[in-house]
């Protein structure tokens, strides 16, 4: 069983932490990773940034403190900017991403119509990526490239904001798009042992898979440790909106495998064919793949992947929170990219994860979702 007074005590500093930051970033967010364990701050133009605004909504709904809200309201407005001026959202599909924490978030929690457009507005654009030739959303790039036909693992994370637009309006465009990307993704990014590739190709005149590849993994045949933590997240969101009994082995698959490669302190390397020596760990693949553990168990119990999901949670509160160090940032030792040269530091998504699984289980894993 997870220790509620641990629960209790990370989940109040994680708010206290983003309340301190509010003043510290203004009208800025943290950039993606950190340095030195402080967060650079940078304006509205990455991948990352609704994280932050994430956090703030968590943050509001535990305390209802205005502060949090204030300060998340004021992100919806800047996004509703950023996808009118098309800032950085036109050759990218981590639309979901950055529009489901911040513009559908407050939607939910607060029933503001203008987030409600602006999210809509995010869900037509991301449509606009989908590939009938081989039945995905492109990742990268222009849609005139060739070159970038290919899906990458993390988009299944991007397929919610999909869905719910779908229940909004009532039109399936949106809904099939989703599940015919999750049915493809799961199928041809997922090897028969249940490793996962970061990225998959097609022919771009016929849709024929051609080959896996990664991109900040190991190498092309190796199991980028925050790529199987989406694949681990991604099938039991596919499976809790489309009810499609062909997700759960693969969840069981993708999950089992990550634990089977965890060490000793159940905290993954980067890349999970390390299972030990000196390479760095990846703390934020560590809280995604318990919060797609908790997702799943809502609909299916599974004791092992429960207890996997407990170790991981109270090593990161153990041994990797910023509590006793000067920080911006939640959790340390999370990577970004691994082969670009990147270090262990703090990173936003690690921290928003970290910070909704918290909630997940304060609230008895009956938080209602913004993905």
């Amino acid at each position: 069983m997870f220790d509620i007074n641990k629960i209790d005590s990370a989940l109040k500093y994680c708010i206290d932490k983003e309340r301190d930051n509010i003043p510290i970033f203004g009208g800025l967010y943290p950039c993606p990773q950190s340095r030195a364990n402080l967060y650079d701050a940078q304006t509205n133009y990455d991948w990352t940034n609704s994280f932050y605004s994430g956090m703030l909504w968590l943050a509001y709904e535990m305390t209802k403190d205005e502060c949090f809200k204030n300060k998340a309201k004021e992100h919806s407005r800047d996004f509703r900017s950023r996808i009118e001026n098309r800032l950085d959202t036109l050759e990218t599909h981590d639309i979901g991403f950055l529009y489901s924490l911040s513009c559908v978030a407050d939607y939910k929690l607060t029933g503001d119509e203008s987030a409600k457009e602006t999210a809509l507005m995010a869900a037509e654009l991301l449509i606009k990526r989908f590939r009938p030739e081989g039945g995905f959303i492109q990742a990268w790039g222009s849609l005139d490239d060739d070159s970038n036909y290919r899906l990458i693992i993390d988009c299944l994370l991007n397929l919610p904001l999909l869905f719910w637009a779908s229940e909004i309006t009532g039109d399936n465009k949106y809904r099939d798009i989703a599940v015919t990307h999750a049915h493809t993704a799961l199928k041809y990014a997922v090897r028969d042992d249940f490793t996962t590739y970061h990225t998959f190709y097609f022919d771009p005149e016929t849709g024929a898979p051609s080959r896996g590849e990664t991109c900040q993994g190991y190498s092309d045949s190796s199991c980028w440790a925050r790529g199987q933590a989406w694949g681990i997240y991604g099938s039991a969101l596919a499976y809790s909106y489309t009810g499609d009994e062909s997700f759960i082995p693969i969840h069981n698959g993708v999950t089992d495998l990550f634990i089977s490669r965890l060490p000793g302190d159940d905290v993954p390397y980067w890349d999970m064919v390390f299972t030990e020596g000196d390479e760095p760990r990846d703390t934020s693949a560590a809280a995604i793949a318990i919060c797609g553990i908790l997702e799943m168990s809502k609909h299916i119990k599974n004791e092992k992947h429960m207890k996997a999901a407990e170790r991981m949670l109270a090593s990161l509160i153990g041994g990797y929170m910023t509590d006793k160090i000067t920080s911006t940032g939640l959790l340390t030792d999370a990577m970004y990219s691994r082969p670009n040269g990147d270090h262990p530091e703090c990173n936003i998504w690690g921290d928003y994860y970290f910070m909704e699984a918290l909630v997940r289980i304060k609230t008895d894993n009956e938080w209602k979702m913004y993905w």
